[in-house]
């Protein structure tokens, strides 16, 4: 049982379809409706026109280290940007704006200023900032009515801004200059001291220098320091010729041959080498066209050979010298080692004692010297740059003047409301299909009132006395007809059956009259019976007196033969209701009624009683209780579901047999559920009366 419930209540897209198909009268109209307030809305709208220009911000921070001498950006910072973004849109920068382009004139009526915070507001709601995302780029974007205007804004913008940066830049330079010019002064003192106290322990040691500018050694330093070179010279000399030795020693005559070319820099080996390889190439040539012992073959090879022989010589040469270069390199770097021995063990022994304050003095002095010519260079470098400063924002685009608005966007502004539109009316027919309770399909009707439909009927559908045998509605009763038969109770084909609804105009009075007229004209013995005392239509539709009818026979007034009329309808009948007298209690006493529907169910194969609304009056519970079964008629989407339960409940409680629910009054149009139905009906007829049309004129002739 679950299972099937949540079948039931699984919802489909055709389902939400249906919803906007059935309610697109709605949708179209709340559309509509958007659609021209938005068009109408953005035709009254200023119009309104940008000018952009754009603006490269770079970091310019002012750090006076004068031991880095580098001045590199600082590269891509997404905080500096942020903050710039800000200061744009700051007061500061804003008003200088409104001053120099004089708004608040301009902005003023009548030749009236407007106030410096009022014309801030205005134009701070005219600016669109905006920073490109990895980039040190900002876009300043001016809205405005007039485009020249805009135009001048974007452009006085960037200006006042990149000339705040520049002040700024330049107060803080000059701060810092200040600064580092005390600071070289202070320095200067402490270079002279420290001259002074070398000059002061070079004189009380009579240490002799020889002053080079920057700084001073003595005589016995400057020649361990010039041993200490050559010594270093000769070693590294010494070792090339070692490694370049041992490597060509090591090597075969074959290896020395292929890498002669990196190995010598002799140009007879060169000269050689590339007269080999010539010999080679007219060999390879003279071998493709004669044998080994060719006259012009052998002479050639013997010319290999004999300049092979002589290159090797000359590499055994080579190998003879680079081993001699070697021995006197080694014999050099030994004689120097030695003598560097020497001199440093004298040095060490009597100037130890002697030069180290000097050399302290002297080591504090150059330190002093360097700190000294550090800040006199970057106070010097800064001076340059302060008189020609490096801008720290660049102008890459400047504004021009638009000639197209940017708002209002016609075709924007329509798209927009179409979807607006759409959204709308689709979400307010849903709303509605939501609040409507009615009951819209047969899914319905067997979710809710839990019995199975016999028919569906569209819309339009007049009594079948008016429209036809071959009508296209006829099928729909037929089909009503037949599944009286097929019910899940197996209900009773024949007998008395009555055709009621819940709420009053549901067409059960239409359904009873075709449902009888379908009977007949399949060759049943039918009795229609119109029990809506109240309000009885049937007599109408046929066309007949309502003078005696059932009042007068529940009242014993005359027999039931004697009310029954003839219809023009082969095997149709007819018991009018009657003239209901002012006092009508007891009219409908249930013993005569069920001594009448017994009398009438032996005389007719099927007897259809039209009763009013179940909902609101008593006769149709007198009536039902006497039937073999029930029809509901249930029309769509009219009363709330409620109601339709309701009258269901009642029957449940009257034990009367329900034979099934004739959904009515069906728009076929509006919802494609029951789209193929009336098209298999419509088709159906289509082409029996095409296969009908012989039989019935030869019919017509007869008669």
């Amino acid at each position: 049982m679950s299972e099937n419930q949540t079948k039931e209540t699984t919802l489909h897209f055709l389902d939400y379809w249906r919803v906007i198909r059935s309610r697109k009268e709605i949708v179209l109209a709340v559309l509509f409706l958007v659609v021209i307030t938005g068009t109408v809305y953005t035709f009254t709208l200023p119009k309104i026109y940008a000018s952009e220009a754009r603006i490269e911000v770079n970091s310019d921070n002012v750090e006076l280290d004068p031991f880095n001498m580098s001045r590199g950006g600082s590269g891509y910072d997404p905080f500096f940007l942020r903050t710039q973004y800000e200061i744009i849109k700051s007061k500061p920068i804003l008003y200088e704006v409104i001053n120099r382009l004089n708004l608040q004139e301009v902005w003023g009526k009548k030749g009236e200023k407007i106030p410096k915070e009022t014309a801030y507001k205005i134009l701070f709601s005219s600016l669109d900032i905006n920073q490109f995302r990895d980039t040190s780029l900002i876009s300043l974007r001016a809205r405005r009515e007039n485009p020249k205007e805009a135009m001048r804004i974007a452009n006085e913008l960037a200006d006042v801004y990149r000339d705040q940066r520049l002040d700024m830049k330049y107060k803080e330079m000059t701060r810092a200059l200040d600064a580092l010019r005390r600071e070289l002064e202070n320095q200067q003192e402490k270079v002279s001291a420290a001259e002074q106290q070398v000059e002061d322990i070079r004189e009380e040691l009579d240490i002799t220098v020889f002053s080079e500018g920057v700084g001073a050694s003595s005589v016995e330093k400057m020649r361990l320091q010039q041993l200490e070179g050559d010594r270093i010279a000769a070693r590294v000399d010494m070792l090339v010729q070692k490694a370049r030795y041992e490597q060509l020693d090591a090597m075969s005559n074959e290896d020395l041959l292929t890498a002669s070319a990196y190995l010598a820099e002799d140009q007879f080996v060169e000269v050689m080498r590339s007269e080999i390889k010539n010999l080679d190439v007219q060999l390879s040539s003279l071998l493709q066209n004669y044998g080994e012992n060719h006259p012009e073959v052998k002479e050639a090879s013997a010319a290999r050979e004999e300049l092979l022989e002589k290159l090797t010589q000359a590499l055994e040469g080579i190998k003879k010298g680079v081993r001699a270069q070697y021995i006197i390199s080694k014999a050099k770097f030994d004689a120097l080692e030695e003598e560097l021995r020497g001199v440093r063990t004298g040095e060490q022994e009597s100037q130890r004692d002697r030069f180290l304050p000097f050399n302290k003095a002297q080591r504090e002095l150059e330190m002093q010297r360097s700190i000294m010519n550090a800040l006199q260079s970057r106070l010097a470098q800064e001076g340059i740059t302060l008189k020609v400063p490096r801008t720290p924002v660049e102008i890459v685009d400047s504004a021009e003047e638009s000639t197209r608005p940017v708002s209002p966007n016609l075709i924007m502004n329509m798209l927009l409301s179409i979807f607006v539109g759409l959204g709308s009316g689709v979400g307010l027919a849903y709303f509605i299909e939501y609040l409507d309770t009615s009951i819209k399909t047969a899914d319905d009707v067997e979710r809710w009132i839990d019995l199975p439909v016999l028919g569906l009927i569209p819309q339009k559908v007049r009594p079948l006395i008016e429209e036809g045998p071959d009508s296209d509605h006829a099928e729909g009763y037929r089909v009503l007809r037949t599944n009286m038969s097929f019910t899940d109770g197996g209900g009773p084909a024949k007998g008395a059956f009555a055709v009621l609804s819940g709420g009053a105009g549901e067409g059960k009075s239409t359904t009873a009259f075709n449902l009888a007229y379908v009977c007949a004209q399949q060759g049943e013995k039918v009795l229609l019976v119109d029990a809506d005392l109240r309000r009885p239509v049937q007599h109408t539709i046929l066309g007949v007196s309502n003078r005696f009818g059932l009042t007068n026979v529940l009242l014993r007034d005359v027999p039931v033969e004697e009310t029954i009329k003839t219809t023009s309808v082969p095997n149709l009948h007819f018991l009018p209701s009657g003239r209901l007298p002012r006092a009508s209690l007891g009219v409908l006493d249930p013993k005569r009624i069920g001594e009448l529907v017994n009398s009438l169910k032996s005389k007719y194969d099927v007897v259809i009683f039209d009763t009013p609304p179940l909902v609101g009056t008593s006769d149709s519970a007198v009536l039902a209780k006497e039937m073999d079964g029930v029809i509901l008629v249930v029309q769509y989407r009219k009363y709330p579901r409620d109601m339709i339960i309701r009258a269901k409940q009642m029957l449940d409680t009257l034990g009367v047999p329900q034979v099934g629910v004739v959904l009515n009054n069906i728009n076929i149009m509006r919802d494609d559920y029951y789209y193929y139905y009336h098209s298999y009906y419509s088709n159906y007829y289509y082409y029996r009366s095409e296969e009908s049309e012989p039989a019935a004129s030869a019919g017509n002739q007869s008669v």
